[in-house]
């Protein structure tokens, strides 16, 4: 991905010294022109088409955003209750991801959320265990998670 976006903007350069224009529209026109070059070259490269993966990182800050502001709510609706009828609990979270800094976000943006945290991983880094502040259904729970900060993550990570 690194080498992609350094050869986009070699590319844009490259573009303004050959039309002898050195304004930003310039060079906005180079960057464009080479993004269709690398698009177009795509099967070259090792990864993906770099904008794939940064349109997955924007949805998945999207993602987050949402659960943020969804979580948020539910907490306020809880705390404001008269009578406390939360059922806190702990569940175990099986997760496909393999590498460590991709277990790492997940775990963080878990415990980013309010209502969740992440308590433990397991030595195998498959199992994530996670305390939840009012538990409905545990398997709503963990589809809630894997469909949709996990699947984010691999997307992102592809």
């Amino acid at each position: 991905m690194a080498f992609q976006i350094l050869l986009n903007m070699v590319l844009a350069y490259l573009w303004m010294f050959i039309k002898v224009s050195f304004d930003p529209n310039s060079f906005v026109k180079g960057y464009l022109f080479g993004l269709l070059i690398i698009f177009v070259l795509r099967r070259f490269f090792k990864s993906r088409f770099y904008l794939f993966r940064i349109w997955s990182f924007i949805k998945l800050s999207f993602i987050f955003l949402r659960e943020l502001i969804l979580s948020n709510i539910a907490i306020v609706k809880i705390v404001l209750k008269p009578k406390l009828d939360m059922r806190p609990g702990i569940f175990a979270l099986q997760t496909d991801l393999t590498k460590d800094w991709q277990i790492t976000l997940l775990s963080s943006l878990i415990t980013l959320t309010p209502g969740t945290l992440v308590i433990d991983v397991s030595e195998d880094n498959k199992i994530l265990f996670v305390h939840a502040m009012d538990i409905g259904e545990v398997e709503e729970e963990i589809n809630s998670i894997k469909n949709t900060f996990e699947k984010a993550i691999l997307e992102v990570s592809r």
